[in-house]
């Protein structure tokens, strides 16, 4: 093998490393786009997943406070206080 045939080889060789380079560059690219768009739905769904979780709070302590109130109507009913 001549010096030229090896710088030929060579040449192709460091182009094919440096297109699998651009491939795999690019691939990361819409990889990481994807993750970020998948990031900002998990967001957009926590934030909704939060804010059912206050509301479902609120109406336990309203049901809380309706027992309470039955309770104490029940007790006088009963003649308890």
């Amino acid at each position: 093998m001549t010096i030229d045939e090896r710088l030929e080889a060579l040449t192709q060789s460091v182009e094919l490393l440096a297109a699998m380079h651009r491939d795999t560059e690019k691939r990361n690219a819409e990889a990481l786009d994807q993750m970020r768009a998948a990031a900002r739905q998990n967001e957009q769904i926590h934030g909704e997943m939060m804010l059912a979780i206050v509301r479902l709070g609120r109406i336990v302590e309203a049901h809380n406070g309706q027992l309470d109130d039955h309770e104490n109507r029940i007790d006088k009913l009963e003649g308890g206080q």
